[in-house]
């Protein structure tokens, strides 16, 4: 038996309410604030006492359909008043909430339904015109239904227990197909008591930007309302900016991957209205040193770097970055987490050396749903370490002289891409079962500073653009738009180690592939069709130095830049006649999402009779 002595950052235990649930905090918090405002969306505000009753009424509608302990229930719904009222609902009559953005497609969203298995499915009209479904056995809710009215506002008997699931994320898996991470309200709570001492729970205003099927969002939308928190959510449909949202509001909370900070510390108006907050929250990704100093010229708040998997809900540990360095520590462990640095025999190094990093405690989650290999696999039990299972997340780190973590990257090939957890071999899996492919290899690469792509190096019995764009569709019928290669390179064969091993290392020293478009312009289904979206080609094409810019090539994809992003904009703005944020460029990167996006934005002042027709032109 190992002689381990306990790392002092693992001295974490904290008191949190072990036997309540997060819908019986909520309905607590509702009590001690009932008229305060909890939800802004929009031109929509509700009180605490308004999203308790409303929520309560769904919950009735829900708890008649079935639903209650370890019932999934699919929530397909704008970010909106309409998403938060509808996971407390869930979270009320006793279930567990499955998110499901309807931009993914629809292949992938039809697996999850199938594969939770759930019960019901929460939307609205719009979301569910999108999704265009038809799935068989489940019950479809439309949220906005009238007919709900007619159920009680009465607060409600929650029957779900501190160890009943409170949610079920899906998560690139290695395999070919997402796995669903099973979470318990217990863990929720934990992680709540861990965030009250690492930021502190005093009630500001939180603007909520992140999508709900990244688990950071309960931070967003569950642990400020069982805090009496503001929430304003960022609406999908972007009728206002994260500046103007932040000034009208009076923001003081702000949580967002370093990839999105970069951006509007790119936008002026952007990047002022950061200095407004006090608090700014990055994670999801490493975040750069020179990042941190940016943010400094502008604000002087409080600035945390937080880290962890949805494994161990959410965030496992923080860091207050005060100083900055040639690196940014991820800090210590939250609340009864504890943290340890094994070899590959699972035996704690030495102190200041690399050890891949395995997390024990209250934050575990349960495991993976209808996986219970994969559980066993990734959910270890060492009891020399802990009396808990210990989740082994794939992360290097070691601990730095004073006591916090430094992280160091991946000790297998998983990729953080803007913010998003991939699994290569997801793709790699897909890829290898379509025709003519012998095999696949995705790698990230980073050619230049800010700018990691992923690519498909193939050996492939076609090797032409016909192929590339059969493969390419082929894809997007299956992985979100932030899982698609930008290029496809084949070989004759793939580089092997001694050991007859792929050796990702050499293909990573391979010249870097050329950026051009992902699919033939010349096909009718690429080729701009409007005034707005032959603009943006050109333009993207200018400012990237290629010929070609298709409808639906990513312009990230295509090797956009942070620099790349800002000229871009700017030119739009000007030849459009238009005002836009600089962070749509992020959210809408394909020529036919930004032109539809753009299409619908009204100028900002007057603008001349010859601004005017040429606008309209443009439009057609």
């Amino acid at each position: 038996m190992l002689d381990v002595q306990p790392l002092e950052l693992n001295r974490t235990p904290v008191d949190f309410p072990r036997d309540r649930t997060i819908a019986e905090e909520f309905s607590r918090q509702a009590h001690r604030s009932p008229n305060a405002v909890a939800i802004i969306a929009g031109i929509q505000r509700l009180t605490y006492r308004e999203l308790d009753e409303r929520s309560n009424r769904l919950a009735r509608h829900l708890q008649r359909l079935g639903v209650g302990p370890e019932t999934l229930v699919g929530v397909a719904v704008e970010r909106s008043e309409i998403l938060v009222i509808s996971l407390l609902a869930i979270l009320k009559a006793g279930g567990a909430y499955v998110p499901l953005d309807p931009a993914y497609p629809r292949e992938r969203l039809s697996w999850i339904i199938e594969d939770s298995g759930m019960l019901v499915l929460i939307t609205t009209a719009h979301s569910l015109k999108r999704l265009q479904l038809e799935q068989a056995g489940i019950t479809i809710i439309d949220a906005e239904d009238v007919a709900l009215g007619t159920e009680s506002l009465q607060e409600i008997h929650i029957a779900a227990t501190s160890a009943s699931l409170a949610y079920v994320i899906y998560t690139s898996g290695s395999t070919g197909k997402p796995k669903g991470v099973m979470v318990e309200n217990r863990n929720v709570l934990n992680f709540f008591a861990g965030m009250d001492l690492a930021i502190g729970c005093r009630p500001g205003v939180w603007l909520a930007v992140t999508s709900v099927c990244f688990d950071i969002s309960v931070l967003e939308l569950l642990w400020t309302l069982t805090r009496g928190f503001t929430v304003v959510m960022h609406s999908d449909d972007k009728s206002a900016t994260v500046a103007e949202q932040i000034v009208s509001y009076g923001v003081t909370h702000l949580q967002m991957t370093p990839s999105l900070a970069r951006l509007l510390t790119l936008d002026k108006q952007d990047f002022a209205s950061l200095g407004l907050l006090k608090q700014i929250l990055l994670g999801g990704e490493a975040v750069p040193p020179s990042l941190i100093r940016q943010l400094r010229q502008i604000f002087k708040g409080e600035i945390h770097n937080m880290y962890g998997p949805t494994e161990t809900t959410i965030w496992s540990t923080t860091h207050l970055v005060e100083e900055v360095g040639s690196t940014v520590s991820i800090g210590k462990p939250i609340a009864n987490t504890q943290i340890f640095l094994l070899s590959e025999k699972f035996e704690p190094v030495s102190e200041g050396c690399v050890g891949e990093i395995f997390i024990a405690g209250d934050g575990g989650a349960r495991g993976y749903w209808h996986r219970p290999d994969l559980t066993e696999e990734r959910f270890l039990r060492i009891p020399a370490l802990s009396k808990q299972r210990i989740y082994r997340t794939g992360d290097l780190a070691r601990v730095q002289v004073d006591g916090n973590l430094e992280f160091l990257g991946r000790a297998d090939y998983q990729i953080k891409l803007r913010g998003h957890r991939i699994e290569p071999g997801e793709i790699e899996t897909i890829l290898e079962q379509l025709p003519g492919v012998r095999q696949a290899v995705i790698v990230a690469r980073e050619d230049r500073e800010g700018d990691q792509r992923l690519i498909a190096y193939m050996v492939a019995e076609n090797t032409g653009s016909d192929t590339v764009r059969a493969l390419r569709s082929a894809l997007a019928k299956k992985l979100p738009d932030f899982m698609l290669p930008s290029s496809f390179i084949f070989l004759p064969s793939l580089p092997l180690t001694d050991n007859g091993k792929i050796d990702r290392k050499a293909l990573l020293r391979l010249p870097p592939p050329a950026l051009t478009s992902a699919v033939n312009s010349s096909e009718p289904e690429s080729i701009p069709a409007t005034g707005i979206e032959t603009t943006i080609s050109h333009i993207w094409q200018d400012a990237l130095g290629i010929s070609n810019v298709g409808l639906h090539d990513n312009f990230f994809d295509l090797g956009a830049h942070s620099l790349t992003v800002a000229e871009v904009h700017a030119k739009l703005e000007q030849q459009l006649g238009l005002k836009f944020a600089l962070v749509d460029l992020f959210q809408y990167s394909t020529v036919h999402l930004l032109a539809a996006h753009l299409a619908g934005v009204q100028p900002q002042g007057q603008l001349s009779d010859r601004a005017q027709r040429r606008r309209m032109a443009l439009l057609r």
